[in-house]
């Protein structure tokens, strides 16, 4: 996996491809890569810079993904089968650190996890105008969704009284079957009716919560009505999208196959 960062702000990312490297202060007679492609090929500026972003552009035979890229004496060529398409909007499944905000992720190509199987090669556009869908519990860590798709957004924003989430929550305390029975029960929380819970024992300290429609902070009203004290709370599952395996503050794309 690369190590080169595309950041999350809307600041120009560098390639997460290994190749030539333009200086730092290009000579008079340089020209950027994608006026040079858009000469050679022909085509515009911006079905250029497509190309470019793309991954079907090399510069001497490596693939370049930068479009201001200083051209000199390099050898540029396209790809054969090269199409200038636009990137499809995308979405990440970042395994969020606890206690921090959801508007402010850290995703970039050096924390995208090792394993990650959906074969997408990042793009620049990939990293930019990224939502996030269906927040944390406060100070909770866990699953955490950045999308770019309006109806993946939509989904979870229309359908999150119908969508399950998954959480476990480390307590202290006591708690008897008799208390177990009251978190299965359902609560009203001035005066209104909480999202019912199936509440059920992970081991001896932590609790499983599955819910739909969840209210901030209910979790932790819960517990604390039958006397526990929440030490963490951490996210696994929404809908029928399971964090897995991955790594504390890693993400990965969601494959176009996989549906919450």
């Amino acid at each position: 996996m690369s190590s080169t960062k595309f950041p999350a702000s809307h600041s120009a990312p560098v390639s997460a491809d290994s190749g030539p490297t333009a200086p730092r202060d290009a000579p008079h007679d340089a020209m950027r890569l994608n006026k040079h492609v858009a000469a050679m090929v022909p085509c515009s500026r911006r079905d250029a810079e497509l190309y470019i972003e793309g991954g079907w552009v090399t510069v001497d035979g490596e693939i370049m993904r930068e479009p201001e890229f200083a051209v000199q004496a390099h050898q540029v060529a396209l790809r054969e089968g090269a199409k200038a398409e636009a990137a499809v909007p995308m979405t990440f499944l970042l395994h969020q650190f606890p206690n921090k905000a959801d508007t402010a992720p850290h995703i970039a190509v050096d924390n995208r996890a090792a394993d990650d199987q959906s074969d997408i090669h990042p793009r620049r556009a990939h990293f930019y105008k990224l939502a996030p869908s269906l927040p944390l519990e406060p100070h909770a860590s866990g699953l955490l969704v950045f999308t770019q798709d309006m109806r993946i957004a939509r989904k979870l924003t229309e359908d999150a009284a119908t969508i399950e989430q998954e959480y476990i929550v480390e307590v202290k305390g006591t708690l008897d079957a008799r208390g177990l029975r009251e978190l299965n029960a359902g609560y009203k929380h001035n005066n209104k009716l909480l999202p019912f819970a199936k509440v059920s024992w992970q081991n001896e300290t932590k609790l499983r919560f599955a819910l739909k429609g969840i209210v901030a902070g209910q979790l932790a009203y819960m517990c604390d009505s039958v006397g526990l004290e929440v030490i963490s709370m951490k996210r696994l599952r929404i809908g029928r999208i399971s964090m897995g395996k991955l790594p504390l503050g890693q993400w990965r794309y969601l494959p176009i196959d996989e549906k919450f």
